[in-house]
Parts: structure tokens; sequence; C-alpha cells
């Protein structure tokens, strides 16, 4: 093992090394009309929807999805108390379709948690949390379900391939996609089974990553997309999913808290829903915003905790923990929302962020954006007079959409209660803020309130804050995380350099140590960063364990010095989840 953290080649060009002299470097290339990036709610919708309007009108119209996940779903993770209104749109008739809505919400409730305590919140109607006529699904049963269904229509699905590499025209347009190489060692050189990548190109390219894609980080900067908006304010969230007394299962039961164990100045909160899927199911889980100010805070481990709270251990005690995850997600919303298209591409879903954060909802406005996009090009891509075959094509129409569209009056309606917790009181002036401005005037106030900038900004220096104790787990209510981890089912080819990628090598150890006590060893939920003491005794060095990795991109987003870059490991690598 040498001294190298970094081997990958967007760090370490390939042209450099002698070990890559004489390797076949030539790319297949295959041609479609349009091309998407994720098989997620969005991509999905977006590909349905194209094959829809093609079927309809009798023309031929060839759409390729690729998803890095091995199979359709398995990195797919969310609540997830699922509002119908673009799936009605999409599939009016998705009850008999067989879609796995298995559960409406029969009751809401929402606690506002102290140590010991629950001080219960009415849910009034009108109020963004108020899941009246929602349903709580297993959000990757559902995709999977979707893609059953793309598959019918014709929608070509390449799972197991990861999009590694965004292709530009000449003339800077987006030509499409390259898929990433396999068969490289951990050192960064070629194996004997090396083997590239394929390009996949498309007169327009949908970016369907789903929260902070790294794809869609390099449109951002290449079309300068985010001129005109705040940076983009994140959240993690962590999930468990169990197997509890059937005494103290309540089918459509909908459990929400904000409070304890976090300080009123750090936003977050908790769900738990009871799933009806024939056994006593619920899944639960525990968001924290990623613009936390204490390098000593744990997520995983105030999710933990949070378990213990006697409302909470009463319904889990006796129960038996079947799986766990955790990923990013989008918490600006209309502030935040960048320019959505540019030539020969636009992006979808959660990659620019369409979650609306009050109703922790974001699959129906990820599944209407992409929708929307595929209606906006549908008139184009199948046009008789196309200037070129592979030019890329601007669709502005598609933005234009949007603004008419319900998901612009949601997000515009909810656009302050999020920065509105950024207060001297926290919690208790955004509960106030919400009740007063969001239930009394909708969201017609006539002000924009701000983020607080970006969340890799956010940290305090570790000697300005206290060290939290956190209880060690019990075994029977909290966890672990390497024990978590494993139920996650990630698993990555092991000889392959690390996807996590510092762009120097230098600055952990010198700058995240040094002056934050090395945070990444706490916001990654996976246990992929971890400080050892040098062989020779003296000092520390960060030791990455890449195959950990459950691809939430936190690291990405909260590390302070901005020095990690997540890119796409080998296709097919990452978790495993069943209906996360």
């Amino acid at each position: 093992m040498g001294r190298y953290i970094t081997s990958h080649y967007t760090i370490c060009p390939r042209d450099k090394d002698p070990r890559w002299e004489g390797v076949e470097m030539e790319r297949f290339a295959d041609e479609a009309d349009v091309v998407i990036v994720g098989g997620g709610p969005a991509g999905l919708s977006a590909a349905i929807r194209l094959k829809q309007l093609a079927n309809e009108q009798e023309k031929e119209l060839r759409v390729c999805l690729v998803e890095k996940a091995s199979q359709i779903g398995a990195h797919t993770l969310s609540g997830a108390c699922l509002e119908p209104s673009a799936l009605n749109e999409l599939f009016p008739d998705w009850k008999e379709r067989g879609a796995p809505l298995n559960t409406p919400v029969t009751e809401d409730v929402f606690s506002l948690l102290t140590k010991k305590y629950r001080i219960p919140i009415p849910m009034l109607p009108g109020l963004p949390m108020n899941n009246h006529g929602n349903y709580i699904v297993r959000l990757g049963h559902f995709v999977r379900w979707l893609g059953e269904q793309a598959e019918e229509l014709g929608v070509e699905i390449y799972p197991g391939y990861a999009a590694a590499e965004v292709l530009f025209h000449e003339d800077g347009s987006v030509k499409g996609i390259a898929t990433n190489d396999v068969g490289i060692a951990k050192d960064g050189s070629p194996k004997d089974v090396f083997e590239r990548g394929m390009e996949l190109h498309a007169k327009v390219t949908l970016f369907g990553e789903g929260c902070h894609g790294h794809l869609a980080k390099q449109l951002y900067r290449q079309f300068n997309l985010r001129e005109n908006c705040e940076p983009q304010t994140y959240a993690i969230g962590l999930k468990e999913v169990w197997l509890i007394d059937e005494k103290k299962w309540r089918p459509g039961r909908v459990e929400h808290s904000v409070g304890w164990p976090l300080n009123r100045n750090t936003y977050g909160g908790s769900f738990l829903y009871h799933l009806n899927e024939g056994e006593p199911l619920v899944a639960l889980g525990f968001v924290v915003g990623l613009d936390y100010t204490n390098p000593y805070l744990s997520p995983f481990r105030e999710f933990q905790r949070w378990k213990h709270h006697p409302f909470i251990a009463k319904t889990l005690e006796g129960g038996n923990r079947i799986a766990y995850g955790a990923r990013a997600l989008n918490e600006g919303g209309y502030q935040c929302l960048p320019k959505v298209t540019f030539p020969g591409g636009m992006l979808i879903g959660c990659s620019p962020g369409f979650m609306n954060v009050p109703k922790i909802k974001g699959t129906h406005t990820a599944m209407k954006s992409g929708m929307l996009a595929a209606e906006a090009i549908f008139p184009k891509v199948t046009a008789k007079d196309l200037a070129s075959e592979t030019a890329g094509l601007h669709v502005p129409e598609y933005e234009d959409n949007l603004k008419k569209s319900w998901i612009w009056k949601e997000l515009y309606s909810v656009r302050n209660i999020r920065p509105s917790f950024h207060n001297y009181f926290g919690l208790y002036g955004g509960m106030v803020y919400t009740g007063v401005f969001y239930w009394i005037l909708r969201g017609k106030e006539p002000w924009t309130l701000k983020h607080a900038g970006l969340d890799s900004a956010q940290l305090k220096p570790a000697k300005e804050c206290t060290a939290i104790e956190y209880p060690k787990p019990d075994g029977k209510l909290s966890f672990d995380l390497l024990s978590s981890v494993a139920l996650s089912g990630t698993n990555h080819e092991g000889d392959q350099p690390p996807h996590l990628t510092l762009k120097d090598d230098s600055v952990p150890v010198a700058n995240n140590l040094a002056i934050y006590d090395g945070p990444e060893q706490r916001f990654c939920p996976a246990g992929v960063y971890e400080y050892v003491p040098l062989e020779t005794g003296e000092g520390m060095r960060l030791q990455i364990n890449a195959q950990n990795c459950v691809h939430c991109k936190t690291c990405d987003i909260k590390d302070p010095s901005q020095n990690i870059n997540w890119v796409v490991p080998e296709g097919s690598g990452g978790p495993a989840y069943n209906g996360m």
C-alpha cells in the first residue's frame, strides 16, 4: 500500500501514466433519440411519458435509460409517504396495473419531543404535513414497478451501468454520456480484464441522478446554471425498516417529530410510518440539516439515540431491525432552483431539487418534472426538419412549462418555511413562522427569506464547540455503525480506485483533522472515513473504506475543505436496498 489515497483517473490523468501506454482506449458508441441518466422516479416518469406520446402518435422513438444500481430500485431510499398527484396523471389506471401503493394514510401524529416527554402538535388541515389522501410506500418497490411499466412501453433500461462522463459536441452542446470503464486496479493501473465504457449519444440527454448528482455538478459549472439562484442546502436522511410486535402495529399511521435529541438550532426531525405489506413492518428515520455547526455532531448517532425516547421505544421494543440506509436530500427549495435547460440536455427530479421540504416529499414533484421534460422534448426530437442528426437540442420550453405547473406554485408557497429556522429561537421560531404565515397567508407573504449559504461553510472549529457524549448502543434499539452498514447490502468490487476522490491528499489531515477534528468520521453514515495512526507512530492519516459507501453524497456536500469529489464507482456497486 503506497502513500497515495486517490488513484482515480479524474485526479491522476492516465495520459501521464506509463502503465497506460498502448492500452486500447476507443469506445463503442450508440445513438438514441433521448438518453436518461438515473432510473429513479423522475427518469422513469420521463421515459414512460416519452414512449406514451410516441405510441399515441405512432412515431419511432428510441429512449435509453442507464442506472448505476445493479437493478432498478436498489439505490432508491426515501421515507416514503407518496402523494399520488403525478402518478394519477401518468397512469390514471395505476390501481389496475398493480402499483405497490398498499397503505393509505389513516392517521397523522406530530410531536415535539423533549428528553422524556412529548408535546402533541395539532395537524390542521391545509398544513403541509397533513397526509390525508397519501400512501405510505416502499419507494424502491414503487420504482421497480415504474421500471416494469417503462419496459412494457419499449424503453431500453440498462441497470448496472453508471454514467461516468458527460460528452460534448464541438459547439459545446451536450452530446450524451459515457458509462464507466471496468477492470482498473486500486492503484489506478489497467488490469488484464480492462474494458472501456461505452458512449450513448442523443439529441437530448436528461439528467435525473438524484440529489447532488456528480454529472450535474459539472453541468452547473459548464453552463453556469446556478448564477441566478442561491447555493443548494441539504440534509442527510437515515432510515431503518423494522419488523415489530403485531400488537403495536397500526397500518396507515404516520408519525413525525421535531425537537430532542437535536438542539433548537439544528434543523431536523424524524418519521415513523406503519406499512401495510402483509406483515407488521415500520419504516423509521431521522433527518438532520447539513447546515449544522458543531463538527462533533454525528447524524447516525443522533438517530440511534432518538429511538430510545419513550414515545418511540414503545413501538420498537421486542422488534427486529431488518434494513438500514442513508441518502442526502435537497432542502433549498424554490430559492435554490438552478436553470434546468442547456444545449443538449436538461435536469429533472431531485438533481435540480424539487423537494417540498415541509411536506417532506419530492417523489410527486420529481415525477412531474420528468413528465414535463418529456412533453417539451417530444415534438422537438420527432420533428422532421432536424437541422442535424446529432446536434444537442436546447429545449427551453421545459423550464417555461415548469413555471406554469403546480410544482412551481407548491414550491413557491412553502419557500420561507425552511429558512425561517435561521433565527435566534431556531426550531420554535420556525414553527411559529409556519403557523402564522403559512397557515394564514398560504405562502403569499411578499418576501422571500434567504438560506445560510453553503452547508460546507457552516462548521465551527472544534475548539469553539463542545464534544457530544453519545450513549453506547444497546444492541436492541440502537446499534453500532458497521452492523448497520452490513444491513444495507452495500458492496463494491474491492480492487478498483476509491471513487471518493480527494483533490489534494494532504488536506484531510492538515485542515479537516487539525481544525474540525475530522468531521467526516462522524457525518458519513457508512464508516467510509477513518483517521488511523501512521505506521511510524507519529501523527495520523485518512483511510477511505470506499467499499462501505452507500452513495448518499453527504461527504461531497459537507466536507469543510470541499476537497472530496464523489465520482461513480464501477457500475452495479453500492447498496442493495430492497424497498427502501
